[in-house]
């Protein structure tokens, strides 16, 4: 036997009676054995697995197919995406109107609505609201008495002209909202929001009754871009108003979490208890005349006028 053979056999022998490592690496510890049948069960899976010193939830065994993986090519093409998409009775709300629903009114949809408050800043500091008891009744008035109903009325209205192709009721309708700002900044944060929502949605959503609205009027308010846009891409007015009101209160919530402060699960409390609100000013504004649009949130006017000369301020109103 040559001397080269020799030495490989004392290597494997070395190799076979040394102790065998751990799979943890470098941590020193071993694994833990397994069960009688040669695996492990789920829950043990779920554990995690130790990857260079780290511990790292494992992958589920078994993740279901992602939704827009597994459907056909033909069942896609069904989908309606033109601008007629959402026609319909008011509770009938098409896949594609809701999606265009919840991204317009989307807190990352670029209209800047997280930079107002509508007052509220002024309401904290004088200490009308200072918990979550206070910031329901406070926004109670504001969507039911307030600017939220004088803002459902005006996409009503505006929603109905754009539908009709009627120049004349859309721009008395569009006038009117811009003239209903009680305050300076209140008029500053409509306008804006309305202007900014014009110009994302005909970027992104271009239909022919946003182009109508630019050419018959130019200070447009926030709820009158927002009728329209519906009414362009046909999406029925009853969940339109809704869908507004609802994004309404929920960023007014958000500015009393940060002002107050509140805990986020206070401020998910106070949107469960407006919701009854925002169901009934919404009814309310569908069968409300033009002519008989008005608010009596008094405290919240002087608010957003009060605030105009807050000396420390986060928000624009």
């Amino acid at each position: 036997m040559s001397i080269m053979r020799m030495t490989r056999r004392m290597r494997t022998a070395i190799i076979m009676t040394s102790k065998p490592r751990s799979k943890a690496g470098t941590s020193g510890a071993a694994s833990p054995p397994l069960p009688a049948g040669g695996e492990r069960s789920a829950a043990e899976r779920s554990e995690g697995r130790r990857v260079r010193g780290r511990v790292r939830e494992s992958v589920p065994a078994e993740m279901p197919p992602h939704p827009t993986c597994v459907a056909s090519l033909t069942l896609r093409s069904q989908v309606d995406l033109s601008p007629q998409a959402g026609r319909g009775k008011a509770s009938d709300l098409a896949s594609p109107a809701l999606y265009r629903l919840l991204a317009w009114l989307s807190p990352a949809y670029p209209v800047g609505a997280f930079s107002y408050s509508s007052g509220l800043e002024w309401a904290v500091e004088a200490g009308d609201v200072h918990d979550a008891a206070t910031l329901q009744d406070w926004l109670a008035v504001v969507i039911g008495q307030g600017g939220g109903f004088c803002d459902a009325v005006f996409l009503v209205h505006a929603h109905h002209a754009a539908t009709a192709g009627d120049d004349t009721a859309l721009r008395e309708a569009a006038e009117l909202a811009a003239a209903f700002a009680p305050s300076k900044e209140r008029h500053l944060e409509t306008t804006a929001q309305g202007r900014a929502f014009v110009e994302a949605t005909r970027a992104a959503w271009p239909c022919a009754a946003l182009d109508r609205l630019v050419s018959v009027w130019d200070e447009i308010a926030y709820p009158v871009a927002v009728g329209v846009a519906a009414a362009g891409h046909g999406i029925a007015v009853a969940p339109s108003v809704a869908a507004y009101l609802q994004a309404i209160a929920a960023n007014l919530v958000s500015a009393g979490v940060r002002l107050i402060p509140l805990g986020q699960t206070d401020g998910q409390r106070v949107m469960a208890a407006l919701e009854g609100m925002v169901a009934v000013t919404a009814a309310r504004a569908l069968a409300t005349p033009l002519d008989e649009v008005g608010s009596a949130a008094f405290r919240a006017d002087l608010a957003s006028m009060r605030h105009e000369t807050q000396y420390t301020r986060l928000f624009r109103s």
